[in-house]
């Protein structure tokens, strides 16, 4: 089981969950988020007075998958979530040890 952690533009928080629900893929957590990386923000002005913005709103992205489900997710992530232009996120993959749903006890693979 895999963890996958996707940072993305707001914009394309759509197109991304319609990507992933075309493969079968459609529980995910959503969080608003700021952040930079190479961007290291940028400048704006307004009424007159330059503000410098450092962390710009992304998106994270959770989704909790089976291994083989893995390499596909990532891909429809990468094509949904790409402007071509700096900024665009990261997808982040952790091993899961275990998955538990609350409400029937089910486990790994079966809560899923």
């Amino acid at each position: 089981m895999k963890l996958i952690t996707a940072i993305i533009k707001p914009f394309k928080l759509e197109e991304v969950r319609q990507s992933l629900d075309a493969i079968g893929i459609s529980g995910m957590t959503i969080t608003e988020v700021k952040g930079f990386g190479r961007q290291k923000g940028h400048t704006e002005l307004y009424r007159g007075a330059e503000y410098v913005i450092d962390f710009l709103p992304k998106i994270k992205i959770e989704i909790a998958i089976s291994t083989d489900q893995c390499d596909e997710a990532i891909e429809a992530i990468t094509k949904s979530a790409s402007t071509g232009k700096i900024g665009d996120g990261k997808i982040f993959v952790s091993s899961l040890e275990q998955v538990i749903r609350i409400r029937t006890g089910e486990v790994n693979q079966d809560a899923i």
